[in-house]
């Protein structure tokens, strides 16, 4: 019973030993969990290749890790993943259930799979778990529980045991390995030799064999501690944690640097012990890792850790420049203030103040051990603290307090206090003016105390926190965020002010909110929202800064603070910077922490640089420490970059590119038309770093120029047309510092219907169409030459037709016109004719009578009357222009008609006339019987029947086409 109550009192006194020796400061811890990499919960081991891409042994296989992309490979078999070790050729070994085998990038830069069963002799080929793989001397081995394989020159060995293979490991290359009741062995020129004989490890299970000193190894053992192998002795090493250690089960082990070892626990986590056996740190759920139980370790070639856990993946960013401080243990409060005190650190909190002893001489704090203590009853809000006169002045939302130790001794709890500002930068300042709610209040250092003098009168009750005193003069500045600047002016005791200056836009700020007043350089500055402001004693004016323009430009700045060694930090929206002097005064340079962003308290950010390597920053959850010496030194280191992947964009992504340089040199990835669509996946495997990680690519052939900086780790390009391009990546830091690019070659082919044969076939069938279609249109035109000499020859005849239609119509107007002449003639001499016939009347009764003298005169008339009736020449003359007009009527009648006399002729001219047989008769000089006579012997002589118009058959029977020339 005592003895066991001694060892719950032995556990528990190391477990508060532990906690109290654990540094302050943690590293940042990032929790991978299953859902994130898609493999399964547990993990076994855990290595690293060449270009710093992290491999884990997994349940469901092998998963690789690039600090943007997880990736995994499953064994053929789908069989878990216990064993893995990567080897100087690139090749990673693998050792699974009945399965051995390893990965290696095809020509497409692929990891594929090579089973190594195949070369087990045939009697061995069945086993069970590999969980072991070992490499030394070009000679590799893989342990199970029942046989250890053994590979070289292309030929595995099988060395088999009666009892069981506990272990397999190498150290100071020699490989070692522990058989169960017959302790460690060595592997010596194909022979596995005893390397000690110790009981201890004939019975205990041995986790690990490691390089502790030149012909020393240190070796842990699952139950019974930490041993030190040389010459075949086995001796123990205390530590600090040797309890813990056997009881917590010390499954894996490796070395963390060349005086430190990480120890993996199955229920309390991770120990770092150095080589007196002291604990540098432990690391478990309480500090954020996922589980207690872990199965490996390693440590990558930033010295950081990764363990592999029971149920998934943790990274420790051990070697990291930036930690985390939790002042209470439930790690929830949020820092408003800290300052370094007589070897103590403070911390003001939303829960009161904290302070930490440590160790002055400590470069870096964060490595204090101990744990904080909270210091007075103060409950909320702790705002500012000050070091005045080499006392620590603490500013409360109840009021201000000087700290004494573990005490609190009030100033002032009228109001609450947001900070205290010196009114002389020689020490000890004889007065202090301090922010308060409710405008400023004065202290007076008398006796080595301060002491409250009461409100400063003369200035509105403002809240002000936001101070900075002019040395050359009893000026104080001040500000207030939505009231603007105040230059007060104090009277010589400082208890009034005696001029009060409100300054705004009309003195050169450029918006009257927004406005935060601080002592920057010697120098009255404002951070505004277009960047810092300084004030210009001659002009009396605010002016842009000319020191800080050319680093902030117009950024909105709502924080500035000055470390020792001139640099300037600042926030900007939810981002820390600083503008650092300190490397090249001259040539400044400007760093933000994207580590720390969105992580500040907003409104009430804080920085206080104690020194370089000791920043503490304020934030929502504890406080930041960055050792910004270290920072820079890690931030300037090479940076790689990697292009990871290359796939095609469609139904089923293809990888053309698995990211491993089996590709060599510029060698091209030709890929058919159709497959147009990529997408570039890049990454750098500075796993601290990922946070101010930035890539910038460019498709050359594509992308006229590299792309703005971005931390987008994957770029798509869609329906690239036929060429050749080269897709180059290239990353940097928040320090500016940028990696070598790297680059791929690759061609998309020409479209089938773009390939020269197609090109023949196009000029080909063109030519062909071509000449098809000259042919046709030939063929084409020919026809419409036709169509258009018909159409010519059908408008010629049309015209023709349409001449001689007009010819006719002029003839018979002329024939017409003749007529009508002639029948004029005609009428006249039927005229005369009548005339004569009525002078022929009138004389001859004269001549009957015989009485009158001129009787014989009157005779002679009569006969001359006589013979004018009678002459023919009238006719003959009327006969030939008939005949004219009526082309040659009277001839062809005649001709027709040889019987036919002259007044048949005559006869007929005047029924073609048309004339009235009144109107014949006259012209005839006979009686209209004796015309009607005539014209029925007429009829006898032509034999024209009775039924049929005499005019009707001399028109259509005798009447021929009229002749152009009988107009003439």
């Amino acid at each position: 019973m005592k003895k066991a109550l001694l060892t719950i009192i032995t556990c528990f006194s190391f477990i508060f030993f532990l906690y109290a020796q654990n540094p302050v400061g943690l590293p940042q811890i990032v929790n991978y969990t299953n859902l994130e990499y898609k493999g399964g919960i547990q993990n076994w081991a855990v290595d690293q290749d060449k270009d710093g891409r992290v491999y884990f042994a997994n349940n469901e296989g092998l998963l690789s890790f690039d600090g943007k992309h997880w990736r995994l490979y499953r064994l053929p078999n789908r069989t878990v993943v216990h064993a893995l070790k990567i080897f100087k050729n690139g090749k990673i070994y693998v050792g699974g259930q009945d399965e051995i085998g390893y990965y290696k990038p095809n020509k497409e830069g692929i990891l594929t799979y090579q089973s190594l069963k195949p070369l087990i002799p045939q009697p061995s080929r069945q086993f069970a778990d590999v969980w072991n793989i070992c490499e030394a001397n070009g000679e590799t081995f893989f342990r199970t529980v029942e046989k250890i394989f053994y590979l070289k020159d292309g030929i595995i060995s099988v060395y088999k045991t009666n009892t069981e293979w506990t272990y397999l490991g190498c150290a100071q290359k020699r490989i070692y390995a522990q058989q169960k009741h017959k302790g460690l062995m060595v592997f010596d020129n194909g022979i596995w030799k005893t390397a000690c004989e110790n009981s201890i490890l004939k019975e205990g299970i041995v986790t690990s064999v490691l390089d502790y000193e030149p012909g020393t190894l240190l070796i842990t053992t699952l139950k019974n501690g930490l041993f030190l192998l040389k010459d075949g002795v086995l001796t123990p090493k205390i530590t600090a944690a040797d309890n813990i250690l056997k009881s917590s089960y010390a499954y894996c082990a490796i070395a963390v640097n060349k005086d430190w070892f990480a120890i993996g626990t199955t229920t309390s986590a991770c120990y770092i012990i150095d080589k007196e056996g002291n604990i540098i740190q432990h690391f478990s759920s309480d500090e954020g890792l996922q589980k207690n139980y872990i199965r490996n370790l390693f440590t990558d070639k930033a010295k950081n850790l990764w363990l592999a856990l029971d149920d998934g993946i943790d990274f420790i960013a051990f070697n990291s420049a930036i930690k985390q401080i939790f002042p209470d243990n439930k790690k929830q409060i949020s820092s408003y203030t800290s300052c370094v005190f007589k070897n103590e650190l403070y911390v003001g909190a939303s829960n009161g103040l904290f302070k930490l002893p440590i160790d002055i001489q400590t470069i870096d704090l964060s490595y204090s051990r101990g744990h904080f203590k909270e210091v007075g009853k103060l409950r909320g809000q702790v705002w500012g603290l000050n070091e005045i006169n080499r006392k620590l002045l603490l500013a409360h939302e109840d009021g201000a307090f000087e700290v004494q130790s573990l005490n609190l001794k009030p100033l002032s709890q009228s109001t609450g206090n947001w900070l205290f500002e010196p009114l002389s930068p020689i020490e000890p300042a004889p007065v202090a003016v301090a922010g308060t709610y409710e405008g400023l209040q004065l202290l007076s250092y008398k006796d080595g105390n301060f002491i409250n003098d009461g409100p400063i009168n003369g200035i509105d009750k403002l809240s002000l926190r936001f101070l900075a005193y002019d040395d050359n003069s009893n000026i104080v500045w001040t500000s207030h965020p939505y009231r603007g600047v105040f230059k007060l002016t104090l009277s010589a005791n400082h208890k009034q002010v005696i001029k009060r200056e409100v300054l705004g836009v009309k003195q050169g700020l450029p918006e009257a909110l927004g406005n935060y007043i601080f002592r920057i350089k010697n120098r009255i500055v404002v951070a505004t929202l277009k960047g810092i402001y300084e004030y210009n004693d001659e002009t009396r004016r605010f002016q842009r800064s000319t020191l800080f323009e050319p680093y902030t430009h117009t950024t909105a700045i709502h924080y500035l603070h000055e470390d020792a060694a001139g640099n300037v930090w600042f926030v900007n929206g939810k981002k820390l910077g600083v503008i650092d002097f300190s490397s090249n005064e001259s040539h400044p340079t400007v760093v933000y922490f994207p580590e720390l962003t969105s992580k500040l308290v907003s409104g009430f950010e804080h920085v206080y640089p104690y020194n370089q390597q000791n920043i503490f920053v304020g934030a929502n959850k504890g406080i930041y420490h960055i050792n910004f010496l270290k920072y820079r030194e890690q931030s300037r280191l090479p940076i790689n970059v990697l292009l990871t992947q290359v796939k095609l964009i469609n139904d089923k992504d293809s990888v053309v590119f698995g990211g491993y340089s089996r590709i060599k040199g510029n060698a091209q990835i030709k890929l058919p038309h159709e497959l147009n669509s990529l997408q570039f996946e890049f990454a750098s495997t500075l796993y601290e770093q990922q946070n101010t990680l930035e890539f910038s690519y460019q498709l050359e052939g594509f992308d006229k120029q590299w792309s703005a900086w971005n931390t987008k780790a994957e770029k798509e390009y869609t329906n690239l047309p036929a060429g050749t391009y080269t897709f180059k990546v290239k990353a940097r830091n928040n320090m500016g510092n940028e990696s070598v690019p790297v680059e791929r070659q690759f061609v998309i082919e020409a479209a089938w219907y773009q390939s020269w044969w197609f090109y023949a076939l196009c000029m080909a069938v063109v030519t062909g169409g071509v000449h098809v279609f000259i042919q046709k249109q030939q063929r084409k035109h020919i026809k419409e030459q036709e169509k258009l000499k018909y159409l010519h020859q059908l408008e010629l005849e049309h015209n023709e037709r349409e001449i001689m239609k007009l010819q006719n119509e002029k003839l018979v107007a002329d024939v017409s016109y003749k007529n009508k002449e002639l029948a004029s003639t005609t009428m006249h001499l039927v005229q005369r004719g009548k005339l004569l016939a009525k002078i022929k009347d009138e004389l001859l009764p004269l001549v009957a009578n015989g009485k009158s003298e001129k009787s014989t005169d009157f005779k002679r008339v009569i006969r001359l009357l006589n013979e004018a009736e009678r002459n023919d020449g009238d006719w003959e003359q009327f006969a030939m222009h008939f005949d004219h007009i009526h082309s040659n009527f009277l001839s062809r009648l005649k001709e027709r008609f040889p019987e036919l006399s002259s007044n048949d002729l005559k006869l007929c001219a005047y029924l073609k006339m048309n004339l009235t047989s009144k109107e014949i008769a006259q012209l005839m000089s006979i009686t209209i019987k004796a015309v009607e006579v005539s014209r029925y012997r007429l009829r006898k002589k032509m034999q024209i029947p009775s039924d049929v118009p005499l005019f009707d058959y001399l028109i259509k029977a005798i009447a021929q086409p009229v002749k152009p020339d009988v107009l003439k």
